[in-house]
Parts: C-alpha cells; sequence; structure tokens
C-alpha cells in the first residue's frame, strides 16, 4: 500500500466550514483517506514498479539470448548433417554415373 499524507482532519475542518455536515464530511473524509490509501500510486510505488519491470527485461533478454544460442547451435548441426548426407548423395550418382558410363564405353568397344 502506498502512504501518502492525507490530513482528513483539515479535510473534514474545511467542509464544515462550507457548511456540510460533519458527520457527512467525517465520512466523506474517511472514504476519500481509504481511496488514496488503496488506488494511488506513489513514486516510490511507480520506482519499485519500474525496477521490477527492468530487471524481469534483462531476464527475459537474457533468456531470449541463451534460447536463440541454442538454435544457431542446432541448426548449425543439421545444416551439417544435410552437408554431409548431399555428399554421399552425390557421390554415390557421380560413381553410378561413372560405372554407367564406362559400361557403356566397354560395350561400344565390344560392338565395334
Amino acid at each position: 500500500m502506498s502512504i501518502i499524507s492525507f490530513d482528513t482532519h483539515t479535510f473534514v475542518k474545511r467542509l464544515t466550514q462550507a457548511g456540510m455536515p460533519e458527520a457527512q464530511a467525517e465520512v466523506l473524509a474517511d472514504s476519500q483517506a481509504k481511496l488514496i490509501d488503496e488506488k494511488l500510486a506513489t513514486k516510490h510505488d511507480l520506482k519499485e514498479l519500474e525496477a521490477r519491470l527492468t530487471h524481469e527485461m534483462k531476464e527475459l533478454e537474457a533468456r531470449l539470448t541463451h534460447e536463440m544460442k541454442e538454435l544457431e547451435t542446432r541448426l548449425t548441426h543439421e545444416m551439417k548433417e544435410l552437408e554431409t548426407r548431399l555428399a554421399l548423395q552425390l557421390t554415390i550418382r557421380m560413381g553410378s554415373m561413372l560405372v554407367v558410363g564406362i559400361g557403356v564405353v566397354a560395350t561400344l568397344i565390344k560392338i565395334l
């Protein structure tokens, strides 16, 4: 709760001087004091909120940085695996083409 100085005695005194019955002025002063105490934020409250939000934002930034590094590592690993698989497939295809080509050339030489 915030601590705001609200002088209910002076408030009641001013209301009664303006013509309001004292009982009504006291009820109004009590209601105002509760409203101020429960609903208004002080500069201290706002500074605490700012500090908490700043702290939470730094934690979030650290988590995001960590997660991005993990993602980058995973992607790098997966790309290397993909490169290895592609190189293997290309080697097999080139080898197959070479064998077929040699076979065709050998067949042509036998025929001619």
